[in-house]
């Protein structure tokens, strides 16, 4: 028996750990009893995940892009003690905590100047559902109940829960089970001027001609800055972004900017609003926030949408999660943070799109290849057809890398820690995989 993905359903394997696995646990966007390839990580040090045959794999994917610092990093793992000795969880309604406060100051002083107040919450997609949520609330207590809708580019994704569900592509953005229940919201075609071109007014007329419409229902236009992630992994241009910056002021709508996966460093700004030169009312983080340690993320907005929001009806912001500002991952983002921001960390971006860049070339010649394109510590191989994940997985295994693709899209997204050796190992693992895909 097999499922809608063709794998094979409920077959045994030697590891009955992994037996268990597949009869009783979901995995990311699985099924249960699936035999999907699957293997058990049982340590990781450095760039390397050890499995439990004893073999390594360098990591490809920093953990889908948050693991910035590799794994089991001293002075991570030593901020983490320390605040694990103190407390591991306080309820954020009524008290709070030093990391709490610390992260804050970090994550302020770091962001664009006009950004200046921290929502913490669990997760990508939570930030995302608190900052549509923010943008609806400014609005009510602006005396404009009528802005509840949000403006976005087709390709985009921004998370599965229902808020984010709905501003994510409308056809692939793998949520269309959940059309009836999803609250329509308004798309555009995605800019087709890349990274290093001009936007024509023809790219941007799309978006204008939507808030021409619908400016009195809007609230925010929301968009993954420069980078479509999970939607495309499309390169975009900064001056696309800039103009729709001038729109929003124009039309009077908010500008969400979601930075989850572009967030610290990963496209060789800080911030990818940075390459277009252009600050949000409301920017989302989460990913990389705690190197990779523990799920957190923040919602960051302007002093004038808090004020509006903390002295309207009823004079606070509806959200507040049990796990809100969880001191551990706090002390995590603290600890990541300053990490960062102590280390050359441009220059050693730069200096992993310099040899992704050259890893990858090779990969243009290949017939089945359709584009490839480099940005930061970002390497995306775009194919002309879909892969079969379960089929072209297991080669990235025998090379000793560990590569997710999904779709078309193999891409790279490494620990910034990754030595030059490593990177030449992964990018030529890559191409001996798609050069046998290629045949």
């Amino acid at each position: 028996m097999t499922n809608i993905y063709g794998y094979t359903m409920t077959k045994p394997t030697t590891d009955p750990l992994l037996n268990y696995d597949r009869y009783h646990i979901w995995h990311p966007y699985s099924s249960i009893g699936a035999n999907h390839p699957l293997w058990r990580v049982t340590s990781a040090e450095g760039v390397r995940l050890k499995l439990a045959d004893g073999s390594t794999l360098i990591d490809g994917m920093s953990s889908w892009w948050c693991a910035i610092h590799g794994y089991n990093h001293p002075t991570m793992n030593r901020a983490l003690n320390d605040q694990l000795s103190q407390m591991s969880h306080v309820m954020f309604g009524g008290l709070t905590h030093d990391p709490a406060i610390k992260l804050a100051k970090l994550l302020v002083d770091l962001a664009p100047k006009s950004i200046e107040t921290v929502f913490f919450s669990d997760s990508g997609s939570v930030a995302v559902e608190v900052s549509m949520k923010m943008a609806i609330q400014y609005w009510h207590d602006k005396q404009q109940p009528s802005k509840q809708k949000f403006l976005t580019v087709k390709n985009g994704y921004h998370g599965d829960t229902f808020g984010a569900m709905s501003v994510c592509d409308p056809v692939t953005g793998m949520h269309s089970l959940f059309s009836d229940t999803i609250t329509p919201q308004y798309f555009v075609e995605a800019p087709h001027c890349g990274y290093e071109q001009d936007c024509s007014d023809s790219d941007i007329e799309p978006m204008k001609q939507a808030l021409i419409a619908h400016n009195e229902s809007i609230a925010a236009v929301i968009i993954e800055p420069i980078v479509q992630g999970a939607g495309g992994m499309r390169f975009y241009s900064p001056d696309y972004l800039k103009r729709v910056r001038e729109l929003c002021d124009e039309f009077g709508v908010l500008l969400i900017l979601d930075e989850i996966a572009t967030g610290f460093g990963r496209t060789g700004k800080m911030f990818a609003s940075e390459h277009a030169g252009i600050e949000p009312d409301i920017m989302c983080v989460g990913k990389a926030l705690t190197g990779g340690y523990l799920t957190l993320a923040a919602t960051m907005t302007t002093r004038e949408i808090s004020q509006t929001i903390s002295s309207g009806n009823p004079g606070l912001f509806m959200h507040g999660p049990t796990f809100m500002a969880n001191p551990l991952a706090c002390a995590a983002g603290v600890a990541s943070l300053e990490l960062l921001t102590s280390s050359d960390w441009q220059e050693t971006v730069q200096n992993i799109e310099i040899r992704l860049s050259e890893g990858l070339a090779p990969c243009r010649e290949l017939e089945c290849v359709e584009d490839v394109r480099v940005l930061g510590a970002i390497g995306v191989v775009e194919l002309k057809t879909p892969v079969e994940l379960a089929d072209i997985q297991p080669k990235f295994v025998e090379q000793g890398i560990w590569v997710r693709p999904f779709g078309k899209l193999v891409y790279l997204m490494p620990p910034f820690i990754m030595s030059d050796d490593d990177l030449k190992v992964l990018t030529q693992g890559l191409y001996k995989v798609l050069c046998h895909h290629n045949g």
